[in-house]
């Protein structure tokens, strides 16, 4: 364990599944103290006020009060270290990158988070509060074409409305080797034994790991489990039937059927049922 203070560490996102996965991998990283989860700008706010931590992980993209509310809305004098947490697309990044700024990209990777906190690190121990504070501001006028000079001035600049990178992605990993597949292009996704197959594209990718594993990686406002061994896109189902016994068969755009069985019938309100 690093002999260094740990970090205090707040994690805000208003996707559980996004909150679950950070939390899964700052748990490899012995100096990071979680204090806490918020699931929106409110919550955030008043934690950071209560539980002062060193650093938080801030997703902008929320319902509500969004990232920037939040930035806007902090005490500049006792300003905790800012990761952004981000689908952004690949202009806001580049503006993130050349003010040496924080941020991570949805969806994580493992190595980029231990970079992440290097530099986070670095950080604290220098108390660089202010320094980071200019680089906020740098970042928020390279983004907006314009010139910030207060947190007040980021939601006139806009900085909000930047559009979402893209979809979750799904690691496949193969030996050495990761394939990210976007999840809104996986059709199905079935069990063989100990292995899940996944069905994309036209190529079918195949997973080690149990589907209780998998389907916590996945979206849920894409993928749904709809049998104990199958998974289906609900974007990619064009007709279903009814069976007398209470299943339902799903007939997917490309003509593969799957079945709904009955335990699992709350789906239905995924496709309109």
């Amino acid at each position: 364990m690093s002999m260094s203070a740990s970090l205090k560490t707040l994690i805000v996102d208003d996707e559980a599944l996004a909150r679950r996965g950070l939390r899964h991998r700052l748990a490899g990283h012995d100096d990071v103290e979680l204090a806490g989860e918020a699931r929106n700008g409110r919550e955030a706010l008043d934690m950071i006020r209560d539980l002062s931590p060193d650093l938080v992980f801030l997703d902008i993209q929320m319902p509500g009060m969004d990232g920037f509310d939040v930035l806007r809305a902090l005490d500049e004098d006792a300003m905790p270290v800012i990761v952004f947490v981000t689908a952004f697309d690949e202009y806001a990044v580049q503006a993130f990158e050349a003010n040496a700024l924080d941020y991570l990209l949805k969806p994580i990777e493992d190595e980029r988070l231990s970079e992440t906190l290097n530099r986070v690190r670095r950080f604290h121990n220098q108390k660089q509060a202010m320094q980071h504070r200019q680089s906020l501001l740098r970042l928020l006028g390279q983004i907006t074409g314009e010139s910030v000079r207060s947190m007040k001035e980021i939601r006139d600049k806009g900085v909000d409305k930047l559009r979402k990178r893209e979809p979750a992605r799904l690691a496949i990993r193969d030996g050495g080797s990761t394939t990210w597949v976007p999840q809104d292009q996986i059709e199905w996704i079935d069990a063989a034994g100990d292995y899940m197959c996944v069905h994309a594209g036209g190529e079918t990718y195949i997973l080690r790991q149990t589907m209780k594993q998998l389907e916590q990686e996945l979206d849920p406002e894409i993928l749904q489990r709809v049998h104990r061994s199958t998974i289906v896109n609900v974007h990619r189902v064009r007709e279903m039937h009814s069976h007398i016994n209470g299943e339902y068969f799903l007939t997917l755009e490309n003509g593969h059927t799957v079945k709904l069985s009955r335990s699992y019938k709350d789906k239905l309100k995924h496709f309109g049922g």
